[in-house]
């Protein structure tokens, strides 16, 4: 490896970044409205098990065939020991934790209003890339992330005081925060081989999620759910993964997450079309909250220069 310092990536490059990053959004926010459907054929556990099998097993082909089909090396950086930990802790929170809450949240929230309240995880990833890993801070990113959480904040409000907490709400809110821990876990990690780091999370994510389901005593579906969850676990969290890693080499970890908000508008969209959510006005109002967010994200003009080791 030799190191030249003072070589920006061009253009062409880096802006591929926002590329990966929205497409990975696309993927994943399509993933909601079909995992509440889902949801009444299976337990939650369950279901986030095989999200993440399906997402590990597909990418462990894809990884296979590159390596048999492909005459020259990648050039991707093999996985290191001391990645693990990180690695780890990012499968513990984006793997295991934040799919249970999501579903568990899905299951009693509709899944337009959950999809919406994804916004949240972008903010989290943010915020944790500013405070604790020290990224440049954007005044104008910040704005946009009052404006999502105001959204949020109205999204989880029904209207009329109630006793007792939105549980719903409030476990899609905790999902967000275990992806946003995990996001930025990957970030140290992120120049390792995406398609290994995706497919080595969904195989032990999904181990881990499929033990405890079947210790829980969940009933076995059918094999055409099984199926379907697989291929939606696959596209929804594992290609859309890979994609995400991709992006974060490009434009960092709170940019990335940024961009990668435009998923709950996609998941919003479709449960209104496919499910036929009912929306209301307090649904509105977030959704034009959080577009103003989003919108201040995507028109942010990332102008310092990246510098980096080349290969």
């Amino acid at each position: 490896m030799s190191i030249v310092s003072g070589k920006r990536h061009s253009s062409r490059i880096s802006n591929r970044g926002p590329l990966y990053a929205l497409t990975a959004a696309v993927l994943f926010g399509a993933s909601t409205p079909f995992a509440k459907i889902l949801l009444e054929r299976m337990a939650p556990t369950l279901l986030a098990g095989l999200l993440y099998m399906g997402s590990g097993v597909g990418l462990t082909l894809c990884v296979w065939l590159r390596g048999r089909f492909k005459d020259k090396p990648t050039g991707e950086a093999r996985l290191r020991s001391a990645d693990l930990p990180w690695l780890g802790g990012a499968i513990l929170c984006g793997g295991v934790i934040g799919p249970l809450l999501l579903l568990i949240g899905l299951r009693i929230t509709p899944a337009s209003s959950s999809s919406l309240l994804l916004n949240l995880e972008g903010v989290f990833t943010a915020m944790i890339a500013w405070f604790v890993f020290k990224e440049n801070f954007d005044r104008r990113i910040a704005l946009g992330m009052l404006a999502i959480i105001a959204g949020g904040a109205l999204l989880s409000w029904s209207g009329r005081p109630q006793l007792g907490l939105p549980w719903g709400p409030l476990a899609i809110t905790a999902a967000c925060l275990a992806w946003a821990i995990d996001n930025n876990l990957t970030r140290n990690v992120s120049m390792g081989d995406p398609l290994q780091i995706a497919a080595l999370k969904g195989l032990v994510a999904g181990a881990v999620n499929l033990i405890m389901a079947l210790i829980l005593g969940a009933s076995i579906p059918g094999l055409a759910p099984i199926g379907i969850a697989s291929l939606i676990g696959f596209l929804g969290y594992g290609v859309s993964l890979a994609l995400f890693v991709l992006s974060l080499r490009q434009v960092g970890t709170a940019r990335t997450g940024a961009y990668f908000s435009v998923a709950p508008f996609v998941g919003a969209l479709l449960s209104i079309l496919i499910l036929r959510d009912a929306v209301t006005i307090y649904f509105f109002g977030a959704a034009a909250l959080m577009f103003v967010g989003v919108w201040l994200h995507l028109t942010e003009r990332h102008e310092h220069g990246h510098w980096h080791k080349a290969v």
